[in-house]
Protein backbone atom coordinates (compact mmCIF):
# COMPACT_ATOMS: atom_id res chain seq x y z
CA UNK A 1 0.00 0.00 0.00
CA UNK A 2 3.02 2.56 0.60
CA UNK A 3 4.35 1.68 -2.76
CA UNK A 4 1.03 2.31 -4.25
CA UNK A 5 0.65 5.70 -2.38
CA UNK A 6 3.62 7.06 -4.47
CA UNK A 7 3.39 5.54 -7.09
CA UNK A 8 -0.40 7.18 -7.68
CA UNK A 9 1.36 10.70 -6.22
CA UNK A 10 4.45 10.54 -8.93
CA UNK A 11 2.04 9.37 -11.60
CA UNK A 12 -0.03 12.46 -10.83
CA UNK A 13 2.80 14.82 -10.49
CA UNK A 14 4.17 13.26 -14.23
CA UNK A 15 0.45 13.99 -15.46
CA UNK A 16 0.03 17.78 -14.19
CA UNK A 17 3.71 18.62 -15.15
CA UNK A 18 2.86 16.96 -18.79
CA UNK A 19 -0.16 18.91 -19.33
CA UNK A 20 0.44 22.29 -17.24
CA UNK A 21 3.92 23.00 -17.69
CA UNK A 22 4.98 26.36 -16.64
CA UNK A 23 2.06 27.81 -14.76
CA UNK A 24 1.74 29.48 -11.93
CA UNK A 25 0.78 27.15 -9.65
CA UNK A 26 3.57 24.27 -10.60
CA UNK A 27 6.02 25.29 -7.60
CA UNK A 28 2.54 25.18 -5.61
CA UNK A 29 1.98 21.47 -6.84
CA UNK A 30 5.53 19.85 -6.35
CA UNK A 31 6.28 21.51 -2.73
CA UNK A 32 3.26 20.29 -1.45
CA UNK A 33 3.87 16.77 -3.38
CA UNK A 34 7.03 16.68 -1.87
CA UNK A 35 5.46 17.71 1.70
CA UNK A 36 2.85 15.16 1.36
CA UNK A 37 5.75 12.40 0.66
CA UNK A 38 7.69 13.67 3.33
CA UNK A 39 4.79 13.58 6.02
CA UNK A 40 3.65 10.17 4.49
CA UNK A 41 7.13 9.00 4.92
CA UNK A 42 6.96 10.24 9.25
CA UNK A 43 4.04 8.42 9.60
CA UNK A 44 5.54 4.56 10.74
CA UNK A 45 7.81 6.57 13.18
CA UNK A 46 4.62 8.16 15.00
CA UNK A 47 4.04 5.02 16.70
CA UNK A 48 1.59 1.67 16.05
CA UNK A 49 -1.70 2.38 14.06
CA UNK A 50 -5.02 0.11 14.37
CA UNK A 51 -5.37 -1.83 17.81
CA UNK A 52 -4.04 0.88 20.17
CA UNK A 53 -5.36 3.91 20.63
CA UNK A 54 -3.93 6.27 18.59
CA UNK A 55 -1.97 9.63 19.85
CA UNK A 56 -2.44 12.81 19.64
CA UNK A 57 1.03 13.31 17.80
CA UNK A 58 -0.75 10.43 15.35
CA UNK A 59 -3.98 12.34 14.77
CA UNK A 60 -2.24 15.49 13.94
CA UNK A 61 0.12 13.53 11.39
CA UNK A 62 -3.02 12.36 9.80
CA UNK A 63 -5.11 15.45 9.72
CA UNK A 64 -1.65 17.45 8.34
CA UNK A 65 -2.16 14.26 5.35
CA UNK A 66 -5.31 14.80 4.90
CA UNK A 67 -5.40 18.77 4.86
CA UNK A 68 -2.48 18.44 2.31
CA UNK A 69 -4.16 16.50 -0.11
CA UNK A 70 -7.03 18.25 -0.44
CA UNK A 71 -5.30 21.24 -1.06
CA UNK A 72 -3.26 19.25 -3.70
CA UNK A 73 -6.47 17.79 -5.27
CA UNK A 74 -8.31 21.68 -5.55
CA UNK A 75 -5.29 22.89 -6.98
CA UNK A 76 -5.13 19.63 -9.51
CA UNK A 77 -7.81 16.94 -9.44
CA UNK A 78 -5.08 14.39 -10.75
CA UNK A 79 -4.17 13.78 -6.92
CA UNK A 80 -7.37 12.54 -6.23
CA UNK A 81 -6.37 8.49 -6.91
CA UNK A 82 -4.20 9.45 -4.03
CA UNK A 83 -7.11 8.60 -1.87
CA UNK A 84 -6.70 5.21 -2.01
CA UNK A 85 -4.10 4.48 -0.01
CA UNK A 86 -5.09 7.28 2.93
CA UNK A 87 -8.52 5.08 2.92
CA UNK A 88 -6.40 2.17 4.32
CA UNK A 89 -4.30 4.78 6.72
CA UNK A 90 -7.50 6.41 8.15
CA UNK A 91 -8.86 2.76 8.38
CA UNK A 92 -5.24 1.05 10.43
CA UNK A 93 -5.02 4.82 12.17
CA UNK A 94 -8.96 5.64 13.64
CA UNK A 95 -11.68 3.81 14.92
CA UNK A 96 -14.11 2.26 12.82
CA UNK A 97 -16.72 5.03 12.82
CA UNK A 98 -14.34 7.90 12.53
CA UNK A 99 -12.57 5.96 9.57
CA UNK A 100 -15.70 5.65 7.84
CA UNK A 101 -16.59 9.27 8.14
CA UNK A 102 -12.71 10.32 6.45
CA UNK A 103 -13.26 7.47 3.81
CA UNK A 104 -16.41 9.24 3.12
CA UNK A 105 -15.24 12.99 3.03
CA UNK A 106 -12.13 11.51 0.92
CA UNK A 107 -14.41 10.17 -1.54
CA UNK A 108 -16.81 13.15 -2.04
CA UNK A 109 -13.27 14.81 -3.24
CA UNK A 110 -12.69 11.90 -5.25
CA UNK A 111 -16.02 12.30 -6.94
CA UNK A 112 -15.66 16.38 -7.15
CA UNK A 113 -12.53 15.89 -8.52
CA UNK A 114 -13.31 13.19 -11.45
CA UNK A 115 -16.21 15.28 -12.48
CA UNK A 116 -13.96 18.36 -12.92
CA UNK A 117 -11.58 16.43 -14.83
CA UNK A 118 -14.02 15.16 -16.86
CA UNK A 119 -15.71 18.82 -17.58
CA UNK A 120 -19.60 17.34 -17.94
CA UNK A 121 -21.76 15.14 -15.68
CA UNK A 122 -20.65 11.24 -16.42
CA UNK A 123 -22.44 8.43 -13.90
CA UNK A 124 -19.15 6.20 -13.38
CA UNK A 125 -17.70 9.06 -12.35
CA UNK A 126 -19.90 9.35 -9.52
CA UNK A 127 -20.69 5.71 -8.75
CA UNK A 128 -16.94 4.33 -8.99
CA UNK A 129 -15.45 6.18 -6.58
CA UNK A 130 -17.50 4.85 -3.59
CA UNK A 131 -17.52 1.34 -5.43
CA UNK A 132 -13.55 1.95 -4.93
CA UNK A 133 -13.79 3.12 -1.43
CA UNK A 134 -16.78 0.62 -0.42
CA UNK A 135 -14.65 -2.28 -1.51
CA UNK A 136 -11.22 -1.16 -0.10
CA UNK A 137 -13.47 -0.81 3.48
CA UNK A 138 -14.77 -4.40 2.98
CA UNK A 139 -11.09 -6.21 2.11
CA UNK A 140 -9.19 -3.96 5.16
CA UNK A 141 -12.72 -5.38 7.62
CA UNK A 142 -11.84 -8.56 6.09
CA UNK A 143 -8.49 -8.98 6.78
CA UNK A 144 -8.57 -7.42 10.10
CA UNK A 145 -11.02 -10.16 11.14
CA UNK A 146 -8.85 -13.01 9.49
CA UNK A 147 -5.75 -11.25 11.52
CA UNK A 148 -8.05 -11.49 15.05
CA UNK A 149 -9.50 -15.03 14.26
CA UNK A 150 -5.89 -16.04 13.30
CA UNK A 151 -4.20 -14.36 16.55
CA UNK A 152 -6.75 -15.92 18.66
CA UNK A 153 -5.75 -19.28 17.26
CA UNK A 154 -2.74 -18.92 17.87
CA UNK A 155 -2.98 -17.64 21.66
CA UNK A 156 -5.40 -20.85 22.02
CA UNK A 157 -2.25 -23.24 20.75
CA UNK A 158 0.20 -21.09 22.89
CA UNK A 159 -1.91 -21.75 25.74
CA UNK A 160 -2.51 -25.00 24.63
CA UNK A 161 1.91 -26.26 24.13
CA UNK A 162 2.03 -24.37 27.87
CA UNK A 163 -0.29 -26.77 29.36
CA UNK A 164 0.71 -29.41 27.36
CA UNK A 165 4.30 -28.92 28.86
CA UNK A 166 3.10 -28.39 31.92
CA UNK A 167 0.80 -31.52 31.91
CA UNK A 168 4.20 -33.40 30.86
CA UNK A 169 6.39 -32.28 33.40
CA UNK A 170 3.96 -32.75 35.83
CA UNK A 171 3.30 -36.52 34.45
CA UNK A 172 7.22 -37.03 34.52
CA UNK A 173 7.72 -35.95 37.71
CA UNK A 174 4.86 -37.91 39.11
CA UNK A 175 6.63 -40.84 37.33
CA UNK A 176 9.74 -39.93 38.50
CA UNK A 177 8.77 -40.11 41.79
CA UNK A 178 7.13 -43.40 41.33
CA UNK A 179 10.19 -45.10 39.68
CA UNK A 180 12.31 -43.87 43.14
CA UNK A 181 9.67 -45.11 45.05
CA UNK A 182 9.79 -48.76 43.66
CA UNK A 183 13.45 -48.31 43.95
CA UNK A 184 14.13 -47.82 47.15
CA UNK A 185 11.35 -50.22 48.23
CA UNK A 186 13.47 -52.91 45.45
CA UNK A 187 17.14 -51.80 47.50
CA UNK A 188 17.15 -50.06 50.58
CA UNK A 189 13.64 -51.46 51.90
CA UNK A 190 14.43 -54.73 51.68
CA UNK A 191 18.28 -54.74 52.87
CA UNK A 192 16.62 -53.31 55.96
CA UNK A 193 14.14 -55.61 55.56
CA UNK A 194 16.37 -58.31 55.68
CA UNK A 195 19.08 -57.32 58.07
CA UNK A 196 15.83 -56.81 60.72
CA UNK A 197 15.39 -60.48 59.98
CA UNK A 198 18.76 -61.90 60.27
CA UNK A 199 19.28 -59.61 63.37
CA UNK A 200 15.77 -60.81 65.04
CA UNK A 201 16.97 -64.54 64.21
CA UNK A 202 20.44 -63.96 65.73
CA UNK A 203 18.97 -62.48 69.03
CA UNK A 204 16.49 -65.49 68.98
CA UNK A 205 20.09 -67.70 69.06
CA UNK A 206 22.57 -65.78 70.48
CA UNK A 207 22.38 -67.91 73.70
CA UNK A 208 21.09 -71.40 72.81
CA UNK A 209 23.39 -71.20 69.40
CA UNK A 210 26.28 -68.55 69.50
CA UNK A 211 27.66 -69.57 66.00
CA UNK A 212 24.70 -69.26 64.07
CA UNK A 213 23.80 -66.03 66.25
CA UNK A 214 26.97 -64.16 64.81
CA UNK A 215 26.34 -66.03 61.55
CA UNK A 216 23.40 -63.84 61.31
CA UNK A 217 24.83 -61.08 62.06
CA UNK A 218 28.02 -61.29 59.52
CA UNK A 219 25.08 -62.15 57.08
CA UNK A 220 23.53 -59.14 58.71
CA UNK A 221 26.71 -56.96 58.06
CA UNK A 222 26.93 -58.12 54.25
CA UNK A 223 23.59 -57.08 53.46
CA UNK A 224 24.05 -54.03 54.81
CA UNK A 225 27.02 -52.97 53.02
CA UNK A 226 25.14 -53.78 49.95
CA UNK A 227 22.52 -51.66 51.31
CA UNK A 228 25.41 -49.08 51.84
CA UNK A 229 26.42 -49.33 48.03
CA UNK A 230 22.83 -49.12 47.13
CA UNK A 231 22.58 -45.75 49.23
CA UNK A 232 25.44 -44.27 47.16
CA UNK A 233 24.44 -45.61 43.73
CA UNK A 234 21.64 -43.76 43.82
CA UNK A 235 23.48 -40.38 45.30
CA UNK A 236 25.80 -40.68 42.21
CA UNK A 237 23.31 -42.45 39.54
CA UNK A 238 20.17 -44.18 39.46
CA UNK A 239 21.88 -47.01 37.42
CA UNK A 240 22.00 -50.81 39.19
CA UNK A 241 25.10 -51.37 41.05
CA UNK A 242 24.46 -54.82 40.14
CA UNK A 243 24.98 -54.08 36.65
CA UNK A 244 27.85 -52.10 36.62
CA UNK A 245 30.44 -55.05 36.42
CA UNK A 246 28.87 -56.74 33.70
CA UNK A 247 25.18 -57.46 31.92
CA UNK A 248 21.82 -58.61 33.21
CA UNK A 249 22.97 -62.81 33.54
CA UNK A 250 26.24 -62.01 35.56
CA UNK A 251 23.81 -59.41 38.03
CA UNK A 252 21.31 -62.43 38.32
CA UNK A 253 23.59 -65.00 38.84
CA UNK A 254 25.49 -62.68 41.66
CA UNK A 255 21.83 -62.12 43.22
CA UNK A 256 21.06 -65.82 43.14
CA UNK A 257 23.99 -66.80 45.35
CA UNK A 258 23.86 -63.41 47.25
CA UNK A 259 20.63 -64.92 48.12
CA UNK A 260 21.36 -68.09 48.67
CA UNK A 261 23.29 -67.58 51.66
CA UNK A 262 20.18 -66.09 53.96
CA UNK A 263 19.18 -69.81 53.66
CA UNK A 264 16.99 -70.29 50.89
CA UNK A 265 18.81 -71.89 47.58
CA UNK A 266 18.16 -70.12 44.99
CA UNK A 267 19.75 -71.31 41.56
CA UNK A 268 20.35 -68.91 37.97
CA UNK A 269 19.81 -70.70 34.81
CA UNK A 270 19.77 -69.22 31.13
CA UNK A 271 17.78 -69.87 28.04
CA UNK A 272 18.67 -68.97 24.47
CA UNK A 273 21.73 -66.97 22.64
CA UNK A 274 22.16 -63.78 24.90
CA UNK A 275 21.85 -60.72 23.20
CA UNK A 276 22.37 -56.95 24.52
CA UNK A 277 19.11 -55.53 25.85
CA UNK A 278 18.25 -51.87 26.42
CA UNK A 279 19.83 -50.61 30.12
CA UNK A 280 15.77 -49.49 31.25
CA UNK A 281 14.79 -53.45 30.38
CA UNK A 282 18.18 -54.60 31.96
CA UNK A 283 17.74 -52.49 35.16
CA UNK A 284 13.51 -53.26 35.38
CA UNK A 285 14.76 -56.91 35.22
CA UNK A 286 16.96 -57.01 38.16
CA UNK A 287 14.67 -54.84 40.12
CA UNK A 288 11.83 -57.76 39.78
CA UNK A 289 13.79 -60.21 40.29
CA UNK A 290 15.30 -58.42 43.60
CA UNK A 291 11.57 -57.88 44.15
CA UNK A 292 10.16 -61.30 43.80
CA UNK A 293 13.23 -62.83 45.36
CA UNK A 294 12.41 -60.73 48.82
CA UNK A 295 8.68 -61.95 48.56
CA UNK A 296 9.70 -65.27 48.38
CA UNK A 297 12.12 -65.05 51.50
CA UNK A 298 9.91 -63.00 53.49
CA UNK A 299 6.08 -64.21 52.50
CA UNK A 300 6.66 -67.88 51.00
CA UNK A 301 8.57 -69.88 53.60
CA UNK A 302 10.39 -71.68 50.75
CA UNK A 303 13.77 -73.62 50.63
CA UNK A 304 14.63 -73.85 47.22
CA UNK A 305 14.13 -70.86 44.38
CA UNK A 306 15.20 -70.74 40.65
CA UNK A 307 15.40 -67.60 38.38
CA UNK A 308 15.51 -68.40 34.31
CA UNK A 309 16.41 -65.87 31.86
CA UNK A 310 15.58 -67.40 28.62
CA UNK A 311 16.71 -64.63 25.22
CA UNK A 312 14.06 -65.40 22.37
CA UNK A 313 14.94 -63.06 20.11
CA UNK A 314 12.24 -60.88 19.93
CA UNK A 315 11.30 -60.40 23.81
CA UNK A 316 13.17 -61.89 26.82
CA UNK A 317 10.79 -63.51 29.59
CA UNK A 318 11.95 -64.01 33.52
CA UNK A 319 10.87 -66.59 35.41
CA UNK A 320 11.40 -66.72 39.34
CA UNK A 321 9.81 -70.09 41.02
CA UNK A 322 9.67 -71.35 44.69
CA UNK A 323 8.26 -74.39 46.25
CA UNK A 324 6.98 -72.61 48.91
CA UNK A 325 3.32 -72.53 50.42
CA UNK A 326 2.23 -70.54 47.46
CA UNK A 327 -1.09 -68.21 47.72
CA UNK A 328 -4.30 -67.89 45.53
CA UNK A 329 -3.12 -64.54 42.87
CA UNK A 330 -5.76 -61.49 43.63
CA UNK A 331 -6.59 -60.05 39.95
CA UNK A 332 -5.01 -56.43 39.58
CA UNK A 333 -6.09 -53.44 41.26
CA UNK A 334 -6.95 -50.30 39.29
CA UNK A 335 -4.48 -47.51 39.90
CA UNK A 336 -2.13 -49.53 42.18
CA UNK A 337 1.02 -48.39 40.76
CA UNK A 338 2.34 -47.13 43.77
CA UNK A 339 2.05 -50.19 45.94
CA UNK A 340 5.33 -52.58 46.63
CA UNK A 341 5.93 -56.05 46.01
CA UNK A 342 3.69 -57.43 43.42
CA UNK A 343 2.01 -54.12 42.58
CA UNK A 344 5.47 -52.73 41.90
CA UNK A 345 6.28 -55.66 39.91
CA UNK A 346 3.40 -55.42 38.04
CA UNK A 347 4.02 -51.70 36.99
CA UNK A 348 7.57 -52.12 35.99
CA UNK A 349 6.20 -54.78 33.80
CA UNK A 350 3.38 -52.18 32.52
CA UNK A 351 5.63 -49.38 32.03
CA UNK A 352 7.80 -51.62 29.28
CA UNK A 353 5.00 -52.90 27.62
CA UNK A 354 5.25 -56.61 28.82
CA UNK A 355 2.96 -59.17 30.68
CA UNK A 356 2.95 -60.35 34.00
CA UNK A 357 1.71 -63.77 34.72
CA UNK A 358 1.77 -65.32 38.38
CA UNK A 359 0.85 -69.37 38.30
CA UNK A 360 -0.04 -70.41 41.92
CA UNK A 361 -2.17 -72.18 44.67
CA UNK A 362 -1.73 -72.83 48.30
CA UNK A 363 0.66 -75.55 49.05
CA UNK A 364 1.82 -75.54 45.17
CA UNK A 365 4.93 -72.97 45.58
CA UNK A 366 4.78 -70.50 42.99
CA UNK A 367 5.98 -69.28 39.32
CA UNK A 368 6.09 -65.37 38.08
CA UNK A 369 6.86 -65.12 34.93
CA UNK A 370 7.88 -61.43 33.08
CA UNK A 371 7.75 -61.08 29.72
CA UNK A 372 9.63 -58.20 27.77
CA UNK A 373 8.93 -57.39 24.20
CA UNK A 374 11.97 -55.89 22.23
CA UNK A 375 12.62 -53.93 19.06
CA UNK A 376 13.93 -55.00 15.79
CA UNK A 377 17.40 -54.78 15.92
Amino acid sequence: MHAAFFLLLGGALARFLLRHPGESRTPWIIALSVVLAALYVLGPALGPGRGTRPTPRRLTWLALVVAVWVVLVVLAPSFAWCAVPLFYTGLRTLPARAALVLIGVLTVFVVAAQLRLAGNFDPNLLLAPPAVAALATAVFVHMERQAERQRALIDDLRRTRRELAATERREGTLAERQRLSMEIHDTLAQSLSSQQMLLQAADRLWDADPERARAHVRTAESVTERGLVEARRFVHDLAPADLAGGGLDEALRTLAARESEAGLAVRFHAEGTPAPLPDRVESALLRIAQGALANVREHADATAAAITLTHLGDQVVLDIADNGRGFTPEPPREGGVRGHGLPAIRARTRQLGGTLTIESAPGEGTVLSVAIPLEAP
